[in-house]
């Protein structure tokens, strides 16, 4: 019998099921990863096993013991932890002070911190690296440190089972590196670790096996290799051959003049650097591709060229600067975003979030623009007055390229489009890809995690790592010298 056990176990959220049916277990000195892209369902699996969310089926059996459905202050105390993804110590309260809180017992009638919770309380600091540091208060903490004392709050209640969501976000690759030596260190106590996070080479590096996840489906398991050559984990991270339209890659020309030029861009979440000097030329009439691993900075860059993000570095639009314009100023200069979470309104029909999509236009403009969307996905025109919160998820991705294409972008920037679509709705936005292409009225840049998707469409391609473009050339040299080395 395994230390953790989870079998069948099912979560859903209205007519979304985010865990279905997955099974695996962690033994003590052993770490476990998950990992999948946005939304398989791994963040999800680890609040089932902490109790932040309850399941609607299956069994945790921990140490014997089934733990599905209990409340996370029942499941800590049966020696559990989780370092969540997002540092938010209290800035008011020291270090010390900070790791102090989780060590208080379960009960408003005893608040009082005993000589040996202090101790463990220091202890933990200083496996963390934190040691001498006590005193301090967050805020002249490093972004990395704040990661460290997350870590030291989880520690202090000296749990058998420490689940990490995201452990290597915002962290430079040294630092990376540190944390995995410290993630170690935890597992050779003899502890048991699941961890989460987008860096795959890393976690592939760290863990003992993984398993990795599809809209809420285990796909794989094994050792990191054997999962990260299998031919399913593959196609969800990198895309199939046959997900495209085109049938062979083909040379593009490039030569046009830029539209959009991004110059030694930079970009800061607090104390975590999101995207680090990335320069890139968008090309005119065409497609470029921006693809990378989930996490590795495309949603931070293309909310920074829509203003949507404050930067440092260039931005120019058709030669004139948009660095610091407000982000409706850059939307009316032609540059559209089309975000990965779509924002649609579920509450008003197809036709009425298209309609707030053209509101600038002329009634006859408007009309005519209605006309040109919905000839490119006709489903819009057949769901006109449907809900938006009632449509499929591809046709919702249709819709939202269908409200941003209603303001006349002359720059559409698309993130994730084919982000949890089937192939079949991947067909269609391929053709729509395509077609506004021949259209010869706008440029196109895209994110993409699909990475064959991308180069097969693309020009030019760049591939982001960590905030940082790791590789840039013609889209025909993608998959050739790059592809084989992302996982």
């Amino acid at each position: 019998m395994k230390f953790l056990e989870a079998r069948q176990l099912t979560k859903r959220f209205g007519g979304l099921t985010a865990v279905d049916k997955v099974d695996f277990d962690v033994d003590k000195g052993e770490i476990l990863g998950l990992i999948g892209p946005n939304g398989s369902g791994k963040s999800t699996t680890m609040s089932l096993v902490m109790g932040l969310h309850k399941p609607d089926a299956g069994s945790i059996h921990l140490n014997g013991v089934d733990i599905a459905g209990w409340a996370p202050n029942r499941i800590a105390g049966m020696g559990v932890s989780m370092v969540f993804q997002h540092s938010r110590p209290l800035q008011q309260q020291t270090v010390l002070q900070n790791v102090l809180l989780a060590c208080l017992p379960n009960k408003v009638t005893h608040l009082r911190v005993t000589d040996a919770q202090r101790d463990r309380a220091l202890e933990s600091l200083r496996l963390v690296g934190l040691g001498g540091m006590e005193e301090k208060f967050p805020s002249e903490l490093p972004f990395a440190g704040l990661r460290r004392l997350e870590v030291a709050k989880a520690l202090a209640r000296d749990p058998d089972l420490l689940l990490l969501d995201e452990p290597f976000a915002g962290l430079s690759a040294g630092e990376v590196r540190e944390f995995s030596d410290l993630i170690r260190n935890l597992r050779s106590a003899g502890r048991a670790l699941i961890l989460v996070d987008h860096n795959v080479k890393s976690v592939a590096a760290l863990v003992d096996r993984a398993v990795a996840m599809s809209s809420g489906q285990k796909i794989a398991e094994g050792s990191p290799r054997e999962v990260l050559a299998n031919a399913d984990v593959r196609r969800v991270y990198l895309g199939s051959q046959s997900e495209t339209v085109g049938a062979n890659v083909r040379k593009r020309k490039s030569e046009a003049s830029p539209v959009l030029i991004v110059k030694n861009l930079n970009v800061t979440y607090g104390k975590a650097q999101a995207l680090s000097n990335i320069s890139i030329d968008v090309v005119d009439r065409g497609v470029t591709a921006v693809v990378g691993l989930n996490g590795a900075g495309k949603t931070s860059l293309f909310n920074a060229i829509a203003g949507l993000l404050p930067s440092r570095g260039e931005i120019a639009f058709r030669q004139q600067s948009i660095a610091g314009t407000p982000a409706h100023e850059i939307a009316r200069s032609g540059i559209v975003l089309c975000p990965e979470s779509r924002e649609l309104f579920g509450d008003m029909s197809v036709h009425e979030n298209l309609q707030l999509g053209g509101m600038h236009l002329s009634s006859a403009d408007k009309r005519e623009r209605l006309d040109f969307v919905e000839q490119i996905f006709p489903r819009l025109g057949e769901r006109r007055g449907q809900y938006a919160r009632t449509l499929s998820g591809g046709e919702q991705q249709q819709l939202a390229i269908g409200r941003a294409l209603m303001m006349k972008p002359k720059l559409l920037l698309i993130d994730e489009p084919t982000l949890g679509l089937a192939p079949i709705v991947m067909d269609i936005i391929s053709e729509s890809i395509e077609t506004l292409r021949k259209s010869g009225e706008l440029s196109l840049l895209l994110a993409e995690q699909n990475m064959v998707f991308a180069s097969r469409h693309a020009d030019s391609v760049y591939l982001i790592e960590h905030g940082a473009i790791e590789w840039s050339g013609p889209a025909d040299q993608f998959v050739e010298q790059v592809g084989g080395k992302i996982l």
